[in-house]
């Protein structure tokens, strides 16, 4: 079986991702063919007495996370410039940077509960329709 040239990663870049990335970097012929995605839903807050009435969090969140998606990607040889950030739903922009990038590979981690949905959870279930590539689902510990 031949390696995989470009892998895609959608990781939660604050919580457990080790089990994950180490199987994309199993797989693929090289670090360089790995490309890292956190995505976060857009955060908001109302300010009740302020002027504005709304005050978008997603420059904060996109650069705390860029931040540790490179350090992530440093720790595992990973180009920096494979750090991807996106606010939206998980299962579009992961499906969107995999087209961008033309992935042949989407490595997403699991729940490992009961239930279809339960194991691969929701994001990865979501992912699952309307892909266009390989995915391996890794059951996160």
């Amino acid at each position: 079986m031949e390696a995989y040239n470009k892998i895609l990663v959608p990781i939660d870049v604050f919580s457990s991702y080790e089990q994950i990335i180490e199987r994309a970097l199993k797989l693929a012929g090289s670090p360089q063919d790995i490309h890292l995605l956190y995505v976060a839903y857009p955060q908001t807050n109302l300010e009740p007495y302020g002027l504005f009435l709304e005050r978008d969090f997603s420059d904060e969140v996109r650069s705390q996370a860029l931040s540790k998606l490179r350090e992530i990607a440093e720790v595992y040889n990973i180009p920096t410039s494979h750090a991807n950030v996106e606010i939206g739903a998980p299962a579009d922009e992961i499906h969107h940077l995999a087209d961008k990038i033309s992935a042949d590979l989407i490595v997403i981690g699991t729940h490992g509960q009961s239930g279809l949905k339960l194991l691969l959870g929701s994001t990865a279930n979501a992912v699952l329709h309307g892909v266009k590539v390989d995915v391996l689902a890794v059951k996160v510990e």
